[in-house]
């Protein structure tokens, strides 16, 4: 199972009542972190969650909002002992943006491994699950994140059986290993089923709609995208800065077919993004204007 938890909601400028946009990932003892705007520590304070065990930091793009916070993290991060090494992915150009604002974090206490990526999208194996980054249509080089949670399939007794296999190696298959026994090579794939469905969380924001989002955030289990703009009368603006209306963000979620969605990002113009709920879910019922600290927990179906 994945913990969720959408630390803040608000684009451009953080708001007293809205914290700037930031996603926390916790899954099998690792946290990842998606964006890290200015006050994201104070996001993570008031959860009452821990900085100390912060493996991955993904950041979408490098506007100001959606990084400053970084120096602040990593130093608190340092403050509390942290001796294993970070990793930070992100656009070409990673390294020498950390770097250049750990120029008031000179010294840290733990190594940082940069993971710069320049394609249209790359699978990143790493915590025990893949993050898929992707590239979106922002005014700077911006991606898109999904986590992805594999599961193998069920552990088939009868399989085990047939091939008259002792007990004591049942264990090691079904981890994945090979067995060598009776001088033939056994394989996990001769005792599991088939793979079953796993869990995809998709995260996207500063951009304007494309069909990679769709295909990306195909039937995820929950989707987060941005929506700026509630106004029609916006669209002008949405499309001059690439950001997405609310209305386009609801149409992605619709097509994409995604099981929950919420809706993030919103301009500090919004001051209550919750008088759009009813457009947005005649699009999509499953839509969600999001708030600060909204969590949930994202399990394997039962099959």
């Amino acid at each position: 199972m994945m913990d969720v938890c959408l630390l803040g909601t608000g684009g451009m400028l953080p708001l007293p009542y809205r914290a700037l946009t930031s996603l926390m990932v916790r899954y099998n003892g690792s946290h990842i972190l998606i964006d890290c705007g200015e006050g994201t520590q104070n996001q993570i304070r008031m959860l009452g969650w821990s900085f100390k065990p912060i493996d991955v930091i993904c950041i979408t793009h490098f506007h100001a909002d959606h990084i400053s916070g970084l120096p602040g993290l990593l130093l608190t991060m340092g403050n509390a002992e942290r001796k294993e090494p970070l990793t930070i992915i992100g656009p070409k150009g990673l390294q020498k943006v950390v770097n250049s604002l750990r120029i008031i974090a000179p010294e840290l206490p733990f190594d940082i491994a940069f993971i710069e990526i320049d394609e249209e999208t790359r699978d990143i194996e790493i915590c025990g699950l893949t993050i898929r980054a992707f590239r979106v249509n922002h005014k700077v080089t911006c991606y898109g994140y999904s986590l992805l949670l594999s599961r193998a399939g069920k552990f088939d007794v009868d399989r085990a059986k047939a091939l008259s296999l002792p007990v004591q190696y049942w264990n090691v298959l079904q981890r994945g290993d090979s067995v060598e026994y009776g001088g033939k090579l056994y394989t996990s794939d001769m005792v599991m089923g088939e793979r079953r469905k796993g869990l995809k969380l998709t995260y996207c924001t500063d951009t304007r709609p494309t069909k990679q989002i769709i295909d990306e955030a195909f039937r995820a289990d929950l989707f987060i995208c941005e929506g700026m703009y509630g106004e029609q009368d916006k669209l002008p603006k949405a499309k001059e800065n690439k950001h997405m209306m609310m209305r386009e963000a609801a149409e992605i979620a619709r097509d994409a077919e995604v099981a929950e969605a919420w809706m993030t990002h919103y301009s500090p113009a919004t001051a209550r993004p919750s008088e759009y709920t009813d457009m947005v879910q005649a699009i999509c019922p499953c839509m969600i204007m999001a708030k600060d600290r909204m969590e949930t927990v994202l399990t394997f179906a039962e099959n």
